[in-house]
C-alpha cells in the first residue's frame, strides 16, 4: 500500500512539472491574430482596408443590376422560358414580396459596404498620402451606398458609425438626414484634396474614386432633392476640368478590351485569374447573353458560347430609338439587333424563348471576354459604374429645370454628335428624358429616373400582363401568365420603394415598413 501512494505521488508531482513546464511552452507570442484595437494605423494596413470596400463593391454588381434593370420598362426578364428565374420574372412584373432574396442581398451589400466605410473613418489615423486617401474613399464609397438606399428604400437606417452591440436595432433614417450625410460625405472628399485624379483625358492609370466621380455624385444628390443650382455646380466641375471626353467607339463602349476608357468616371476592376474563380466571378455576363443554347450562333459572331438570355430589350425602347436616329442607326445598331439582323449574322432561333424580336448587342459577351477556358464565370470585364454621358445628360436636364435652354441644346447635341444622330435646339423635357433612356439603356439609370420623374406608374401599370415568346420564325406572340390585374403591374404608393427585407423587419422592431408592404 505504502508503495502504491508512493506512485501516486510521483505521478502527481511528475505532471504538475510537466504542465508548469507546458505553461512556460505555451506562454508565447500569438501570430496571425490582428489586434482589432490598433490595426488600420499604418500604410498598408489602410490600404487593404480601403481595398476592402472596393470588394464589397464588386459583390454588389449583380443583384445591383438585375434588380434595377427588371424593374424599368427597358427589359423583359427574358430567359428561355416562363419560371427561368422567377425572380427576375417577379420584380419585371411587380409580384415580389418582402422575402425577395434580391432585395435582402443587395440590402445587405449595401451595408456592408457601409460597414467597411465606417471601419476605415473610425480607425485608419490619416497623417499620411494613403492613409488620407483612404479615408476620402471611405466618405465617397458610403455616400455612394446611401445614394441608393434613400432611392430604393427611401428611409433606410443611419448607420454613420460602428455600432455597438446596444444599437443594433436602428430606427428609420429621416430623408434630412439621410441626404444631409451623403452630402457632408462626399463635400468633406471633394474638399480634403485626397481623391486621386486623372492626369488628362486618355490617363487609363486611375481606377480608384477620383475627385469628378465624387462631384458628380454629389450633383446627383443635389438633383434628386430637386437643387438643379447646386447639382449644376458639380457637374459644370467635372465637365470643365478636361480629364473626360465622350469615347468615339459607342459600339464597344462597355466591351472587355475598352476598360477605363475616356468616358469612365468609375468602374469596377476584374483580373483574370483561373487559380482564383471565386474572387473572379460574375454570372451576370451569362445571364445577359444571347440565349446560346436555344439559338445557332455561328463562331465568326463572336460571342461567348454559354448564355442565358435574360433582359431581352422592350419594343418601346426600340421605336425610342427610331424616334431619335431611324431604324438604321448608328447608336441603335451599337446597342441591339433585331431578329432580321440576327439572321443576317447566320443566327437562328431553333426553339421559343422570352424575347420581343431584339437582342442587346451593346453588351454582348466576346469569346475572348472570358479567356479561361473551362471556367465560365471568370469574366475579365469591369462593371461600369457611371460614365461621362451621365454627367452630360444630368446637366441637360438641370439646365432645362433650370431655365437655360441654350445650355440644354449644347449637352444634348454633345450627346446627340457622339450618337451619329440628328442635332436640334429647343429639346423638350420629354426629348432630354427619352435620350438618357436610350444613351443610358441598361446602365441601371432608368428605375431611379422614371420613380424621380413621377411616371413609373404610367409606364409599368400593366406590366406583367403579357410575356412575349418569338419563334423560329421570328413571329412573336403574346402570352397571358397573371390574369389577376390586382396580382400585376406598377402599383402607386407601394411600388416606388422597394420593401424592407423581411429579415430585417423580424430582427430589427425599430424599423418601420414601407407603404403598401
Amino acid at each position: 500500500m505504502k508503495t502504491k501512494y508512493l506512485l501516486i505521488l510521483a505521478c502527481v508531482c511528475m505532471l504538475t512539472l510537466g504542465f508548469t513546464s507546458c505553461e512556460k511552452q505555451l506562454d508565447i507570442e500569438q501570430h496571425g491574430v490582428l489586434d482589432y484595437s490598433t490595426f488600420y494605423q499604418t500604410d498598408e494596413e489602410a490600404e487593404q482596408a480601403a481595398i476592402a470596400i472596393y470588394e464589397q463593391l464588386r459583390g454588389a454588381v449583380f443583384n445591383y443590376s438585375m434588380i434595377l434593370n427588371s424593374l424599368g420598362d427597358d427589359f423583359w426578364s427574358g430567359g428561355g422560358a416562363r419560371n427561368d428565374n422567377a425572380d427576375l420574372e417577379q420584380f419585371n412584373e411587380f409580384t415580389f414580396g418582402t422575402e425577395a432574396g434580391y432585395v435582402q442581398g443587395l440590402f445587405e451589400t449595401f451595408y456592408s459596404v457601409i460597414y467597411k466605410c465606417n471601419v476605415v473613418l473610425g480607425h485608419v489615423l490619416g497623417g499620411s498620402k494613403i492613409q488620407d486617401r483612404s479615408l476620402a474613399e471611405a466618405h465617397v464609397l458610403r455616400a455612394w451606398a446611401y445614394f441608393n438606399l434613400i432611392n430604393l428604400w427611401g428611409t433606410p437606417p443611419v448607420v454613420d458609425h460602428e455600432l455597438e452591440a446596444s444599437e443594433y436595432s436602428r430606427p428609420n433614417g429621416t430623408k434630412e438626414e439621410l441626404w444631409a450625410l451623403v452630402v457632408s460625405d462626399l463635400e468633406a472628399a471633394i474638399n480634403s484634396g485626397d481623391l486621386p485624379e486623372k492626369a488628362g483625358v486618355n490617363d487609363q492609370n486611375v481606377w480608384r474614386t477620383t475627385k469628378q466621380f465624387a462631384q458628380a455624385m454629389l450633383g446627383k444628390a443635389y438633383m434628386w432633392q430637386g437643387n438643379y443650382s447646386a447639382a449644376l455646380t458639380q457637374f459644370e466641375a467635372v465637365m470643365s476640368s478636361g480629364k473626360y471626353a465622350l469615347y468615339d467607339d459607342y459600339e464597344n463602349l462597355l466591351q472587355y478590351g475598352h476598360q477605363r476608357n475616356c468616358e469612365m468616371l468609375f468602374e469596377s476592376n476584374r483580373v483574370v485569374d483561373p487559380n482564383n474563380i471565386f474572387n473572379n466571378s460574375d454570372i451576370v455576363p451569362l445571364m445577359i447573353n444571347w440565349r446560346t443554347d436555344k439559338m445557332t450562333v455561328p463562331a465568326s459572331v463572336g460571342l461567348y458560347s454559354t448564355g442565358w438570355g435574360f433582359l431581352c430589350p422592350q419594343k418601346s425602347l426600340y421605336e425610342d430609338f427610331v424616334a431619335v436616329e431611324g431604324k438604321d442607326g448608328y447608336r441603335l445598331n451599337a446597342t441591339m439587333k433585331t431578329f432580321e439582323q440576327v439572321q443576317e449574322m447566320g443566327c437562328s432561333v431553333n426553339t421559343a424563348i422570352i424575347n420581343e424580336g431584339y437582342f442587346m448587342w451593346k453588351w454582348r459577351i466576346l469569346a475572348e471576354q472570358m479567356p479561361a477556358a473551362g471556367y465560365g464565370f471568370v469574366n475579365g470585364n469591369s462593371t461600369r459604374w457611371m460614365r461621362y454621358a451621365e454627367v452630360i445628360l444630368l446637366a441637360a436636364e438641370a439646365y432645362f429645370e433650370s431655365g437655360n435652354q441654350s445650355k440644354a441644346d449644347e449637352c444634348m447635341n454633345m450627346i446627340r454628335t457622339r450618337a451619329k444622330a440628328p442635332t436640334k435646339s429647343g429639346y423638350t423635357r420629354d426629348e432630354i428624358r427619352r435620350e438618357k433612356r436610350i444613351e443610358l439603356c441598361g446602365e441601371f439609370t432608368r428605375w431611379m429616373d422614371i420613380t424621380r420623374w413621377g411616371i413609373a406608374y404610367d409606364l409599368l401599370k400593366n406590366q406583367g400582363e403579357h410575356l412575349p415568346i418569338i419563334g423560329s420564325n421570328g413571329e412573336v406572340t403574346y402570352h397571358v401568365f397573371n390574369t389577376n390585374p390586382n396580382l400585376y403591374g406598377f402599383k402607386q404608393n407601394k411600388h416606388e420603394l422597394l420593401p424592407f427585407p423581411g429579415t430585417e423587419v423580424r430582427l430589427n422592431d425599430q424599423i418601420v415598413q414601407n407603404p403598401g408592404w
